[in-house]
């Protein structure tokens, strides 16, 4: 016995709750055992193999114990002082997932449907739908339900301050209340509209558009009524995917599926109530000691200790040698089991699937926090999960480029940068990026959030030409640095912005950093291709004076060479190998070329 602590010796023999605590008395470790003693010992006799072992071992210094009656009674009392202490080294239920779903303000006098992001509880009034397990998939749901319920997506303020009817309007996919041209009772029927259809009411809306789409094909107006037969087969889509067996499952039903990246779990409990499915994502980041079984068990615990709704049956990935106790703790009327066949095994392979897939995007909650403070702090109408930032370059007045950033989920995406030559003449800023911004956006595919370097002027050429586009749903914000500061990066920033008759100042922290970052690179990624096209033609210059040397051999001894240094440092016999180039040519090249350098 000389290799355990002498304190293991009054450890009882019996089922309870141990407490592992460092010098500092700080709680590092909670477990549960059927015998206290043989546990703890395992964890000095070598037989736990874990990882993590020897540096737990390192820092405790006093060992707890609380006997319980029963192994049942051990386990609710661990997920309790799990949940008190939040030890360092214990699995913790943590929902770090940020939801995505659809909600419908019918508290204000002129109810709004917005696209919404949440992390946690729903913090906005209104009738929420969701969450939904698909971004991709919600945003489409949310176009099908502006294009045909024309509801309003202005913020408040814009909706107290408009003089006239938005490009929406024009295009009817609003009905303006703004400047009160519908009255209160149709706008609330759109609501109750938007309402049925997100609760599975289709019927009544199919039948309307066939009977328009009959109408204008009778009258040969077959373009409306093409775009008519489009709106309905994404109706049809939408109910199909709702008829799909994860819509059938049975009610109060919970599935739950998790995944390991080297110490890092992911677990997905997807939840059915009342025939709907609700996804939360659990995730533990930290190292931990327990084994994956174990895991689960803790998670699950913690899971059904604080669910006010339990449900009849668990459907699980491995089996839980506590199962009996669980079903008995927490009166789940059927079981906790690893379904074998059939639907239930299906929906138990989509929660793993699930698992699989958030692993990589542990890494986007942190960029989520940080967009959601930047849609909060600046008013913003849409969360900026893309955004596009754009800056001129015009050296000694010659050659003007503009340049696009792309930034997506707070990070950079270079396959969405662009370059752009100034076909202008004026050579102004105003023109370039008006020309600039044209291009880009007369295309569509828009972003959540443009952003331009400037003050209130160049604010007001994005939004006229924006209104000119018909694009109303798009952010917009001009950054200028404070006045009277000169300094880069540790200068505060002012914020212009429509509807705003003041710049909002961002002092320095996160949000400011993170505009500036996004700010600079687009101006770095402008002035890499001014600088690009000026040397390139400095090189087509200086070639374009050797006799002999038309536009073909030019190119063909830039694409050979790649550099105008290369070309003047090849031997006569390196030139004559490019397609084209004789000894004279050679000869000319070399001459011009060296007496040039001198």
């Amino acid at each position: 016995m000389s290799q355990f602590p002498p304190f293991l010796d009054d450890l009882p023999a019996k089922s309870g709750v141990y407490l592992m605590r460092d010098e500092k008395k700080q709680v590092l470790y909670i477990g549960k055992a059927k015998n206290l003693k043989i546990r703890v010992k395992q964890y000095y006799s070598g037989h736990d193999t874990r990882e993590m072992i020897p540096q737990l071992l390192e820092q405790v210094v006093k060992i707890e114990t609380i006997v319980t009656l029963s192994e049942k009674e051990a386990l609710i009392l661990e997920s309790s002082l799990i949940k008190q202490h939040k030890p360092k080294y214990n699995v913790l239920l943590k929902d770090d997932k940020s939801f995505i779903g659809i909600l419908i303000r019918e508290h204000e006098e002129w109810p709004m449907i917005e696209l919404v992001r949440q992390k946690g509880v729903l913090q906005e009034k209104g009738q929420f739908f969701g969450p939904f397990t698909s971004a991709w998939k919600t945003r489409e749901l949310f176009e099908l339900l502006t294009r045909n319920f024309p509801l309003r997506q202005c913020s408040d303020k814009e909706l107290i301050s408009r003089k006239r009817p938005c490009i929406l309007h024009a295009i009817k996919r609003c009905m303006a209340p703004c400047m009160k041209l519908c009255s209160k009772s149709s706008y609330q029927e759109q609501v109750k509209g938007v309402v049925r259809f997100l609760k599975g009411n289709t019927t009544d809306l199919l039948k309307t558009y066939v009977s328009q789409m009959e109408k204008a094909s009778k009258e040969l107006r077959f373009e409306e009524a093409l775009a008519i037969l489009k709106k309905i087969e994404k109706i049809q889509q939408y109910i199909e995917h709702q008829k799909s067996p994860i819509a059938q499952c049975p009610d109060d039903l919970d599935v739950v599926g998790y995944a390991y990246v080297g110490k890092t779990m992911a677990v997905v409990i997807l939840i059915f109530r009342d025939g709907q499915l609700k996804d939360r994502i659990f995730i533990e980041k930290e190292d931990s000691l327990s084994t994956q079984n174990d895991a689960l068990e803790s998670i699950l615990t913690q899971y059904l200790t604080e669910s006010t709704l339990r449900p009849k049956e668990i459907l699980i990935p491995t089996p839980l040698e506590s199962s009996e106790i669980l079903e008995e703790l927490f009166s789940i009327k059927g079981k906790i089991h690893v379904p074998q066949k059939g639907l239930k095994k299906k929906l138990l392979e989509m929660a793993q699937e699930n698992a699989l897939s958030f692993l990589p995007q542990l890494e986007l909650n942190e960029s989520f926090d940080l967009l959601h403070d930047l849609q909060k702090t600046l008013d913003l109408n849409r969360l900026p999960e893309r955004i596009e930032c754009f800056d001129t370059s015009n050296l000694g007045g010659t050659s003007p480029v503009a340049s696009m950033v792309t930034f997506v989920d707070g990070k950079k995406e270079t396959k969405g940068y662009r370059h752009y030559k100034i076909r202008s003449s004026k050579g102004d800023d105003y023109t370039a990026m008006k020309e600039v911004l044209h291009r880009r956006y007369s295309k569509g595919d828009l972003p959540d959030l443009v952003i331009v370097d400037g003050g209130k002027g160049q604010l007001g050429l994005v939004t006229s030409l924006f209104e000119e586009l018909k694009i109303a749903t798009v952010d917009v914000i001009a950054l200028a640095k404070e006045k009277g500061r000169h300094d880069k990066g540790l200068s505060n920033e002012r914020v212009f912005q429509p509807h705003f008759e003041t710049p909002k100042l961002l002092s320095q922290g996160p949000l400011l950093f993170f505009l500036q970052r996004i700010r600079d690179e687009a101006h770095r990624f402008a002035i890499s291709y001014h600088k690009k096209l000026r040397e390139k033609r400095v090189v087509t210059s200086v070639l374009d004076e050797i006799p002999g040397i038309g536009p073909l051999k030019k190119a063909r001894l830039l694409k050979h060479f790649k550099s105008l240094l290369a070309i003047e440092s090849a031997s006569l016999e390196a030139l004559q190998e490019v397609e084209g180039i004789h000894r004279k040519d050679a000869e000319n090249i070399q001459a011009r070329l060296r007496a040039k350098s001198k």
